[in-house]
């Protein structure tokens, strides 16, 4: 009695599985390709909104400013004694009446050799990101070496997921009218994340991935540069 025996060929079993092979290997590097572009942009959406939050926020500051002295203030010199902006190598400080606004740079916060402290009473040192300080009398340019007083700071940047932070900012005197006192200044800030490892020497870009640091969907670096203008030499707007 004859009987026919019907199934898959080893062929074509060697066939099926190889297809579905390369479909679940094509599935996987679409998902990782996702998920990197994924990751991309949360990276980027957090340095652009940081960046846009300070500069709109220091540009409110400086437009409801009367003008001001932003020769850097690099150490005690008498001819620096009323500028408003301190410099040191790990972060500085910009005093614009009632507030004052504090940084250190992020490759100083890395090394531990950050400019600006709060002041915590336990005895250990913790870096400022970028704070906003309630500061009236502009004491903290005033005494460049005085720590700051964790109670009167709000922090603007967090370390969170992106550990984010200040690589760079400069103040500079654009023009002032002598007839109506008001005063142009330009402020440039670059914000970005802070991984020394995937950012470029100068921390102003991130290193491309033909370096091959790796992690590159994790690092942003943006520059935000903002014309702000103070008032007149009442202080009032116009």
């Amino acid at each position: 009695m004859n009987q026919d025996n019907k199934g898959f060929t080893l062929i074509e079993l060697m066939l099926a599985m190889t297809f579905i092979a390369v479909l679940l290997v094509a599935i996987a590097i679409t998902t990782i390709q996702i998920s990197a572009i994924y990751n991309k942009g949360i990276t980027l959406r957090e340095v652009n909104q940081a960046g846009r939050a300070i500069s709109d926020e220091i540009q409110r500051s400086i437009s409801s400013a009367v003008p001001f002295d932003v020769t850097p203030k690099l150490d005690a010199s008498p001819a620096t004694e009323t500028s408003k902006y301190v410099v040191r190598d790990g972060g500085g400080r910009l005093c614009l009446g009632r507030y004052t606004y504090v940084w250190n740079y992020g490759r100083a916060i890395t090394s531990n050799s950050f400019y600006n402290k709060y002041s915590t009473g336990s005895g250990v040192d913790a870096a400022v990101r970028f704070a906003k300080v309630t500061d009236p009398g502009g004491d903290l340019c005033a005494q460049p070496a005085v720590s700051i007083n964790r109670a009167d700071a709000s922090e603007m940047l967090t370390s969170g997921d992106r550990d984010l932070v200040v690589h760079a900012l400069t103040v500079t005197n654009g023009a002032t009218d002598a007839t109506t006192g008001q005063a142009i200044y330009a402020v440039s800030i670059v914000i970005g994340t802070n991984d020394s490892e995937q950012l470029a020497t100068n921390d102003r870009s991130c290193r491309p991935p033909a370096d091959g640091a790796g992690k590159q969907d994790y690092c942003s670096v943006n520059q935000f540069d903002i014309i702000a203008r103070a008032g007149n030499k009442s202080g009032s707007d116009k």
